[in-house]
């Protein structure tokens, strides 16, 4: 049994930000106390915060990679490297994200991914995977290899589901042939079912929804929006983001993708309950500006790394970005009025919401995991907790 006690600090908690102390036992939280010091006991371990935020761990559910590394690199290492460099920057939870590739790169993959630790104790919690694409459609392409786009195959996902279990989330373009068959596939192996890439009519949007699609993918990214089909104005997938409720979004806050304006009306209409914060990163993450390959090491695309996001060569379209969870979070918070512990919400309880994990983590509450973090008034993360384990400190 272990014990740490964590005095003087400012709780970021649900409803706001209080002065209190926190006590873990293993790997959960086992109470908190706002206001006045914990009953006295002697813990194994304490922290002293000195003022600071503790705060509960980011949830990246879509991340590419990071620290030089790429998911699809083939080899474990490149896995494990990419996610320790998010966990550099608070994030105590990842769902690591393919890219649209042949049939045989993504088994080979997943066959890898099969070997993975979930939980080793050097690790953030590698939740499962997030498949993007490439069920996508051209016209929405973006930084997506449009060699690889295709419809939804039968034949095809049901292989991929039967090679592994370890699927989280997938996203694809709703509007295709045989969508409407691939997402109640979805639903009956209870994967969180995303639209990305897609040229969907507002309409089609409602359909995917009421079926049972659950996010867009990087908002505003990759998607339609409104146009004149036959001369008439017709809603996009943006336009359906806006007025599905329950509907999250995924947000790129890396104030590249969407300039305040976009963000601060995101934030007015949807609520910290409904977005989630993404990097949506590709290898140069943490790294230096630079030329770096958005895929496979091998095979991948060649993207420029400047301004503070990923480019492809062109300049034509982004290619991912640069962003880690930390600043997500500065540059949400800065860039539009949201108060800092709802915007926390957004990179931690939220996307626990989406991936149906709200009950064992994503915030500061009794008996939930011991995903912690420590950072200053400028989200400079200084310590990070995974299951009741100081990995950085």
């Amino acid at each position: 049994m272990c014990t740490t006690l964590f005095k003087n600090a400012r709780l970021i908690l649900p409803t706001g930000i209080f002065l209190g102390e926190l006590l873990v036992r293993d790997d959960k939280i086992e109470a908190v106390s706002i206001n006045h010091a914990l009953p006295h006991f002697e813990a194994q371990h304490t922290v002293d915060v000195n003022g600071k935020y503790l705060s509960p761990g980011f949830i990246e559910t879509h991340t590419h990679g990071a620290g030089g590394f790429d998911f699809m690199d083939g080899d474990l290492d490149s896995i494990y490297g990419a996610c320790r460099s998010h966990l550099c920057h608070g994030t105590t939870s990842i769902v690591p994200t393919t890219i649209t590739s042949t049939k045989a790169s993504l088994l080979e993959f997943i066959q890898l991914f099969n070997q993975v630790e979930l939980t080793r104790p050097d690790m953030p919690n590698i939740l499962g995977l997030h498949l993007e694409g490439p069920y996508f459609a051209y016209e929405q392409r973006g930084a997506q290899d449009p060699k690889y786009l295709r419809a939804p195959d039968e034949r095809e996902y049901k292989e991929v589901l039967s090679k592994t279990n370890r699927i989280r989330r997938w996203s694809f373009a709703v509007e295709l042939d045989g969508a409407e068959r691939f997402l109640r596939t979805l639903q009956d192996h209870g994967i969180v079912s995303s639209l990305a890439h897609s040229n969907a009519t507002t309409e089609q949007v409602f359909r995917a929804y009421e079926n049972g699609m659950r996010a867009l993918t990087h908002f505003y990214s990759g998607m339609s929006g409104v146009r004149r089909i036959d001369a008439f104005r017709v809603g996009g997938a943006i336009e359906a983001g806006y007025l599905l409720d329950d509907l999250f979004v995924e947000v790129i806050a890396d104030g590249c993708h969407l300039p305040k304006e976009l963000l601060q009306l995101i934030y007015k209409v949807k609520g910290a309950d409904r977005i989630c914060l993404v990097t949506d990163s590709m290898r140069g993450a943490g790294m230096p500006d630079g030329h770096y390959v958005l895929g496979n090491k091998n095979t991948g695309l060649d993207t420029i790394v400047e301004d503070g996001v990923a480019k492809l060569p062109d300049r034509c379209s982004f290619a991912g970005s640069v962003a880690t969870s930390d600043r997500l979070v500065r540059t949400f918070r800065n860039l539009t009025s949201a108060p800092l512990y709802e915007v926390v919400r957004m990179a931690s309880l939220t996307p626990a919401k989406l991936l149906g994990i709200s009950h064992q983590t994503g915030s500061i509450a009794n008996g939930k995991k011991a995903d912690l973090i420590i950072f200053d008034e400028h989200i400079s993360v200084s310590f990070v907790m995974v299951n009741g384990r100081p990995l950085i400190a």
